[in-house]
């Protein structure tokens, strides 16, 4: 009777904690301001178009704010907090490099947000809503998104080291990272795609130009020609930045997954997608099928924007996204 007993009792405790994982993920919802503030998406787009015809920077800019976002402290706008003593997250060494042009999309959108919607939608949500935006306006997939967050209370520079992909990771490497928020194999290789845009300097790639191994002075992975543009592209001294999809670099398509098949992925990180045969073929499937791509980086986004989100009365709903209320 009393092993009946504990066994009902572990039942019940198990039943409560999968019910209590699910409420938390449910408090996420498409038509979450609905009722509170029901031009919210509108008034974000409005926004981030401003902006994006202020400066083509902005899609790439937003884009990777929300990934770094997401992957310190979750999807809780921590990495729009500014210190004075600079150690808030975008302080630390991997964030200094993000564009300044994507913190100000989220601030003039959450600026316009206010002047209609007062203390009522989230920096995290607005983040959340520009980088789709961003993705949409650059011909690229249009999904919804889900919404509800609110904004972190913690943002150090001492929690990003150790949580940001590396340019030179191997596919393990990835895997072990993103596998810790949920995100599969196939959410690694779909999320990368966002390299469709954007660029990068060159001293994160330099290493792969020169010196590369004692058997070859540059990563035989790059296509030859490839190299040799990038070489005469980054003197030594000297660190620009070059466009991580060298064929359509301000068009959200799938020419990425074309490039790494020819040998054009300007990141390790990148390239190594192609070259480990358990990520070929998905690579080779994204290349030769836009659609599959979109679809795959939809449902990647939407999982990405489900990282570590705070709901209910958890966080707060900041006034001023750059710094805490309180």
């Amino acid at each position: 009777m009393e092993a009946c007993k504990g066994l009902l009792l572990l039942m019940v405790v198990l039943v409560l904690t999968v019910m209590q994982g699910r409420e938390s993920e449910g408090q996420l919802a498409e038509n979450f301001y609905s009722s509170t503030c029901p031009n919210v998406e509108l008034i974000v787009k409005q926004a981030v178009s401003t902006k994006l015809s202020q400066t083509p920077i902005t899609i790439p800019s937003t884009l990777r704010l929300f990934f770094h976002d997401c992957f310190v402290e979750g999807c809780d706008a921590s990495v729009m907090i500014a210190s004075a003593n600079g150690d808030a997250e975008k302080d630390f060494t991997d964030n200094l490099s993000l564009a300044g042009d994507g913190f100000d999309t989220v601030i003039k959108a959450k600026q316009a947000v206010e002047a209609l919607c007062p203390g009522v939608v989230s920096c995290a949500d607005i983040l959340a809503l520009a980088a789709r935006d961003c993705v949409v306006l650059a011909g690229g997939p249009a999904f919804s998104v889900e919404l509800g967050r609110r904004d972190g209370l913690v943002s150090q520079a001492s929690q990003v080291a150790g949580n940001l992909p590396e340019p030179n990771f191997n596919l393990d490497q990835l895997n072990t990272m993103f596998a810790k928020h949920n995100l599969s194999q196939t959410d690694v290789v779909a999320l990368s795609g966002a390299h469709t845009v954007g660029f990068s300097h060159c001293g994160r790639f330099s290493d792969r130009l020169s010196n590369f191994s004692s058997n070859s002075p540059v990563d035989p992975s790059l296509d030859p020609g490839y190299a040799k543009q990038l070489i005469g592209a980054c003197p030594i001294n000297a660190d620009p930045v070059i466009n991580l999809d060298p064929e359509t670099p301000a068009t959200f398509d799938n020419a990425y997954y074309r490039n790494l098949v020819a040998g054009k992925g300007l990141l390790s990180s990148d390239q190594v997608l192609f070259s480990d045969s358990a990520s070929q073929p998905t690579v080779i499937d994204f290349a030769n099928n836009p659609g599959n791509f979109n679809g795959a980086f939809i449902t990647a986004m939407r999982k990405l924007g489900r990282v570590g989100v705070k709901t209910g009365d958890q966080g707060e709903i900041r006034t001023d996204c750059t710094t805490f209320n309180s």
